[in-house]
C-alpha cells in the first residue's frame, strides 16, 4: 500500500487537479484567494520555494482576505523576515485584542474564568525550524490557503472556533540555504539515486541557522534573534497547542506523539500533559494518516525531557507541545526499500496533521483551557508545598554576566528582584516550572538514554553563584536590564588606565583597544593601586594601558579607553603613578605586553559545524573580532604564517603525514593551536604533543562475556554515551588560561567521551574534575569513576617555541556557556602570555 502511495505521487499533473491532491475534501474555495499553485507558478512539491516567495504569499493572503493579518516579530542574522500568520474569522480577527486579553486570564492564576468553551482556542502552527527539512514550510502554504480561501463547513467552524497563528519559516536562513541547493541540482527529469548531488549537501549544509546553530535547542537559551522574536511573541500570546514539524531519513516512514517516556525520574511537566493530551491527539493523527494510506509508528524514540524544544517548551507554558517527523525525500524524489519517495508526499502528510492539529483543538478547546489554568495554578500550588521559597545570586566582579543571566530570566518572563547586592527569585511565582528549570539539579533519572543533553539548569551555564533560600527578602522588582551594570566615567590620565579582567566583557574591551592601536599589557599577579576612585584591588589578567609608551597622543588614548567603556560597560580606572600600594609596581616584569591575536579556524567536510559557529558567534557578536575560516580543502595551499592562532573543534581530520607536519612546524614557531573534543584527542592520538588520553581498566580477555538479549543492544551501549551533563571542576585561577576567574571552581559542560589524562608536566594542567564532579546530569558509574574523575578538562602543552590548549569539554555550547567562555577567549588572547616551566 505505501508503496503504490509512494509511486502514485509520481503520476501527479501540475494542474489544478495536482493540488487536489492535497485538499480536495475542502472545496469549495474562494476564487479571489489565489492558490500557492497560481501565486508561485508552480505547483507545491514541483520546486522548494524560497522564504522570500513565502513571505510575499503571506502578505498577499493578508491583503485580499479579511481573515488573515501578518505580522513580522524578528529578522534572522542574515535579514530574512520572521513572520506570523494570524487566520481566523473576520469577526474574531477585529476583536483580536479583546480575545487575548479573554484568553490570558486562563494563564493568570489569579483570576478564575469559566468560560472555557466561549472564547475561541490559539494554535500555533510552527514550521522549518532545521532549513533542510522543507517539506513542512510547503505544507504551510497549503494550510494557510486552506484557512484563508476554504468556505468548506469544516473550516469554517475550525475559524470561528479557533484563531491559528501560522509561523511558516522558524528559520529562513537554512532553508534558503537548502533551497538553493535542492533547486540547483534538480534535474529533468528528476533523479532518485540517492547518490545524486541533489540529495546530498556540502558542509555546513541547511539545518542551522546563520551561524550553524540548531534552532531547536535554542527554545530555553534564547541566544539567537529568531528565538528570541519567537520567544516575545510567545507570552504575549500562550497558545494552547503548538507544532514542531521535522524531517528524518528516508528509510523511516512518520512519527507523531506520543514520544519515547520522559527521561526526568519525576517530569515538571504535568502528567496529563504527556499522557492523556498526547494521546488524545495521537488518535485524531491516526485516524487521519489511515484515511490517506499514510504509515507511522509513535513512542519508540525522540523523547520531551530537554525542554528547549519547540515540541517541548510549550509544555512548560501550560501548552501542548507537538513533534511530527516525516521521512525526508532530500530533495524532490528518492529511491527508497520502499520505491520512490516524493517532495509531494512529504508535503501531503504534514498538511494532513497540521489541519488534524486544527481539528483536535477546536474539538477539545474547553478541555485546553481548562488544562491550561489548571497548569498556572499548580505551578503555585506545587511552590507553596517547597520548602525552597527562592533561590539567591550574585556576582559583584561581575556584572556582565549577571546581566546576561537576568537577560534570560526576563526573557521567560520569569520574575527577579534586587535583593541588597544581589538578586532573589522567588520560587512562588506562574512562572514556577521555568524557576525549576533554571536552578534545579538532578542526579536520578527514569531512563539512560537520552535524544538530547539531559543537563540544562542554566544557573550553571552562567558559573552564577546560586543558592535556594527558605524565606525571602527582596526589594524592587527587575523589569529591564537598564541599569544593571553601572560603571563611573573615566578620568583623565597621562600614566596608565587599568582595567578590571573580572568582568565578562573585558576580553571585548581588550580587543577593541588592540584593533585600533593600543598596545595592552596583562598582569600576572595581583596587586592594589591608587585610582581617582580610591585604592582598588586589581586580580590575575588585570589590563594595563601605559598612556605614554603608545604611539598615539593622550587625548586620543583617553578617547579610545572612554569609547571602550560605554561600548562595554566595563570598569576602567585612571592612575597617576606606577607605584602601587600593595604588590607588583606597574613596571613590574609580571605585567607584559599582550599580541594582538590574528585567528584562524578550519572549517568544512569532517569538522562538526555546531562547534565552529559556536566559535565564530561568539567572537562575533560578543567580541565583535574577525576570525577566518579556512576550508579544510585549503589547508595544504593556506598561508598560515598570516595567524598566531588556530581554532580546532571536533570532528573527524584526515591529514596526511605532511599536512601534519606543518601544522606541527607552525606551533613551533610560537603560535597557539586550541583544540576542542575530538581534535584534541585527535592531536594525541596523532602524537602531535605529548599529552595523554586517560585509558579506563581494560576487561581481561579470558573472562566470560554475559550473555544480553539483541534487541536490548542500542539501549545498554546508548547509555555509555555522555549525552550533555555539568560537572565541577578545579582550576588553576593563577594560570593566564583562567585569569579573570575568581572562584577555583567552576561548572563546565560535557557531551562526548574525550577523556584527557592530566599532563605529566605539574604546571600545565589548568582544569581538572573534581573530587565530587557531579552537578546535574545522567552519567554511568563507569564513566564517572574510571574516566572522568582522573581527567582532566583542559591542559596545554608546550610544541617547540608555541603551545596547544586542549580542552576536554566545549567551552563554548551552544552560545550559552558564559561560564567557560572566557577559558577559550584567554586562550585566543593570552596564549603567548604562557610560559610553560620543562
Amino acid at each position: 500500500m505505501l508503496k503504490k502511495l509512494l509511486l502514485g505521487v509520481l503520476f501527479i499533473s501540475s494542474s489544478i487537479s495536482a493540488q487536489d491532491y492535497f485538499y480536495k475534501k475542502f472545496h469549495p474555495f474562494d476564487s479571489n484567494v489565489p492558490s500557492p499553485e497560481e501565486f508561485l507558478g508552480y505547483g507545491i512539491g514541483e520546486r522548494h520555494t524560497r522564504h522570500d516567495l513565502i513571505v510575499s504569499y503571506f502578505t498577499k493572503l493578508s491583503e485580499v482576505s479579511d481573515r488573515a493579518n501578518l505580522y513580522e516579530y524578528g529578522k534572522t542574522h542574515e535579514g530574512r523576515k520572521l513572520i506570523m500568520l494570524t487566520v481566523t474569522t473576520p469577526e474574531n480577527l477585529k476583536n483580536i485584542d479583546g480575545l487575548k486579553t479573554q484568553h490570558l486570564k486562563f494563564t493568570d492564576p489569579a483570576q478564575n474564568p469559566s468560560n472555557y468553551d466561549e472564547v475561541p482556542i490559539f494554535v500555533n502552527l510552527a514550521y522549518n525550524v532545521h532549513g533542510n527539512e522543507p517539506s513542512s514550510s510547503e505544507a504551510a502554504l497549503l494550510t494557510a490557503y486552506t484557512l484563508v480561501a476554504s468556505n468548506n463547513p469544516e473550516i469554517l467552524n475550525y475559524l470561528k472556533n479557533g484563531v491559528m497563528f501560522i509561523d511558516p519559516t522558524i528559520n529562513p536562513d537554512g532553508r534558503d540555504r537548502h533551497t538553493q541547493w535542492a533547486n540547483m541540482y534538480q534535474g529533468n527529469p528528476l533523479v532518485a539515486d540517492p547518490q545524486d548531488a541533489e540529495h546530498n549537501e556540502y558542509w555546513p549544509m541547511g539545518r542551522t541557522n546563520h551561524y550553524w546553530f540548531d534552532l531547536n535547542r535554542d527554545w530555553l537559551l534564547g541566544i539567537h534573534p529568531e528565538s528570541r522574536g519567537k520567544l516575545k511573541w510567545y507570552h504575549e500570546w500562550y497558545p494552547n497547542v503548538v507544532t514542531d514539524f521535522h524531517e528524518m531519513g528516508s528509510q523511516s516512514s512518520y512519527f507523531f506523539e506520543p514520544m519515547k517516556d520522559n527521561g526526568s525520574l519525576n517530569p515538571i511537566m504535568p502528567k496529563e500533559n504527556y499522557v492523556d493530551l498526547n494521546n488524545l491527539f495521537g488518535d485524531y493523527y491516526a485516524e487521519a494518516l489511515d484515511s490517506i494510506g499514510s504509515f507511522y509508528f509513535t513512542k519508540e524514540v525522540f523523547d520531551g525531557t530537554y525542554p528547549g524544544y519547540g515540541s517541548s517548551y510549550p509544555d512548560l507554558q501550560g501548552g501542548l507541545g507537538l513533534l511530527f517527523e516525516q521521512a525526508s525525500s532530500r530533495g524532490h524524489k528518492q529511491t527508497t526499500a520502499f520505491g520512490e519517495i516524493t517532495f509531494p508526499f512529504t508535503i501531503r502528510n504534514q498538511y494532513t496533521s497540521s489541519i488534524t492539529t486544527v481539528k483536535a483543538a477546536v474539538e477539545n478547546k474547553a478541555y485546553l483551557r481548562k488544562y491550561q489554568q489548571k497548569f498556572f495554578k499548580s505551578g503555585l500550588d506545587n511552590a507553596s508545598k517547597s520548602r525552597i521559597k527562592g533561590y539567591t545570586f550574585k556576582d559583584g566582579k561581575d556584572a556582565n554576566r549577571v546581566k546576561a543571566f537576568v537577560d534570560k530570566l526576563l526573557l521567560h518572563k520569569i520574575d527577579v528582584y534586587k535583593s541588597g547586592g544581589g538578586f532573589v527569585v522567588p520560587t512562588k511565582q506562574p512562572q514556577y516550572r521555568m524557576v525549576q528549570t533554571m536552578f534545579e539539579t538532578y542526579e536520578k533519572y527514569r531512563d539512560s538514554v537520552y535524544y538530547d543533553a539531559s543537563a540544562w539548569s542554566l544557573a550553571n551555564f552562567y558559573n552564577m553563584k546560586y543558592k535556594p533560600t527558605t524565606s525571602l527578602d527582596f526589594g524592587e522588582k527587575v523589569t529591564s536590564l537598564e541599569g544593571l551594570v553601572k560603571t563611573t566615567p573615566v578620568q583623565k590620565t597621562a600614566y596608565a588606565y587599568i582595567i578590571d579582567y573580572n568582568d565578562y566583557n573585558a576580553v571585548a574591551a581588550l580587543n577593541h583597544l588592540q584593533s585600533n592601536g593600543l598596545v595592552i599589557s596583562s598582569s600576572s599577579k595581583p596587586f592594589t593601586a591608587k585610582t581617582g576612585e580610591g585604592n582598588k584591588n586589581f586580580g590575575y589578567g588585570a589590563l594595563v594601558i601605559p598612556v605614554s609608551l603608545q604611539e598615539k597622543n593622550e587625548n586620543q588614548v583617553f578617547e579610545l579607553v572612554q569609547q571602550a567603556r560605554e561600548k562595554y560597560h566595563v570598569p576602567i580606572y585612571a592612575v597617576n603613578s606606577g607605584y602601587n600600594v600593595e604588590g607588583i609596581d606597574l613596571g613590574s616584569r609580571w605585567i607584559s605586553p599582550l599580541r594582538t591575536p590574528k585567528a584562524a579556524m578550519l572549517i568544512g567536510d569532517g569538522v562538526r559545524s555546531y562547534e565552529a559557529g559556536e566559535v565564530w558567534h561568539l567572537l562575533d557578536t560578543r567580541v565583535h573580532m574577525p576570525i577566518t575560516k579556512i576550508p579544510i580543502r585549503n589547508f595544504g595551499r593556506a598561508d598560515f604564517d598570516k595567524y598566531n592562532t588556530l581554532v580546532m573543534v571536533s570532528g573527524s581530520y584526515n591529514f596526511t603525514k605532511k599536512q601534519q607536519e606543518k601544522l606541527k612546524a607552525w606551533v613551533s614557531k610560537g603560535n597557539t593551536l586550541i583544540t576542542i573534543g575530538s581534535a584534541t584527542k585527535w592531536i594525541i592520538d596523532k602524537k602531535i604533543v605529548s599529552e595523554k588520553l586517560t585509558k579506563s581498566e581494560e576487561k581481561d580477555s579470558t573472562s566470560i562475556v554475559e550473555r544480553k538479549p539483541y534487541v536490548n543492544a542500542p539501549e545498554n551501549i546508548g547509555k555509555e554515551s555522555v549525552g550533555g551533563a555539568i560537572f565541577k571542576v578545579d582550576l588553576d585561577i593563577t594560570h593566564p588560561l583562567a585569569f579573570g576567574y575568581t572562584d577555583d571552581t567552576i561548572p563546565v559542560y560535557k557531551n562526548n567521551s574525550v577523556w584527557l589524562a592530566p599532563s605529566k608536566n605539574e604546571y600545565a594542567t589548568v582544569a581538572k574534575y573534581a573530587k565530587d564532579p557531579h552537578i546535574d546530569g545522567f552519567i554511568t558509574k563507569k564513566n564517572m569513576e574510571e574516566n572522568l574523575k582522573p581527567s582532566a578538562s583542559l591542559v596545554v602543552s608546550k610544541l617547540g617555541s608555541g603551545r596547544v590548549v586542549l580542552f576536554a569539554d566545549n567551552p563554548n555550547f551552544r552560545g550559552s556557556w558564559y561560564g567557560t567562555n572566557r577559558l577559550f577567549l584567554n586562550a585566543i588572547f593570552l596564549g603567548d602570555k604562557i610560559r610553560i616551566p620543562e
